[in-house]
């Protein structure tokens, strides 16, 4: 491992652009691990709020392509494909807060489950609330309990999947595109949701990595 990765957490955006390109699959493996280590245990050692706030806020300046460069190619059941998940579905939050905010409302009604409390999202949850959570959630990864925070990730997607599908239902006759479009969307995010539920319980057991 190289000396820049000492200080991940306190990175520019052409730093992680220094680690991008190459073809072979171990060697980005490796990359994506370290990194993904390097990057959660600074953080949460110093555990400083202008260090979690720049982190946390890292795809917001340098864009989410670059973590993507990094972490994207992961397993899912690994600490880079758990953490690119948790970035990705931020940015998901933050680029269509509005419509994120109806399918969360529209999930909320027809879930019986306690993602309604795991997710801890408060009710009604417009779209300030839905930006708001999805900071908060990515700031416990760093300040607190992991796989509390995978779990509310995963919480989110499974509410957001179930109102994508009851939408879908809705505009079936009507909007038929549109209900294809949000079908193929809740079956992502209940893929996703499966994937970082089983991260929370391997990081529980000490088999996260």
């Amino acid at each position: 491992m190289t000396a820049p990765y000492r200080k991940p957490a306190l990175f520019a955006g052409h730093e992680f652009s220094a680690f991008q390109g190459g073809d072979d699959p171990a060697e980005v493996s490796a990359i994506a691990h370290d990194t993904a280590r390097a990057l959660l245990s600074r953080v949460r050692d110093e555990a400083h709020p202008d260090i979690v706030e720049k982190v946390v806020s890292f795809a917001d300046d340098n864009g989410i392509d670059t973590l993507a460069e990094l972490w994207s190619r992961s397993s899912a059941h690994s600490l880079p494909g758990a953490l690119w998940r948790m970035y990705l579905i931020r940015d998901l939050i933050r680029a269509q807060a509005a419509q994120m905010s109806v399918l969360f409302g529209q999930g909320l009604s027809v879930l019986s489950t306690a993602d309604v409390v795991v997710a801890g999202a408060p009710t009604p949850a417009g779209p300030d609330e839905m930006v708001n959570l999805a900071d908060t959630i990515l700031h416990g990864a760093f300040t607190g309990d992991f796989s509390g925070a995978l779990d509310r990730s995963a919480a989110f997607c499974r509410i957001v999947s179930a109102g994508c599908t009851a939408v879908a239902n809705e505009s079936d006759a009507a909007h038929p595109e549109r209900a294809t479009t949000l079908t193929l969307q809740a079956s992502r995010l209940t893929q996703t949701a499966h994937e970082l539920a089983v991260c929370a319980r391997l990081w529980r057991d000490g088999a996260l990595d």
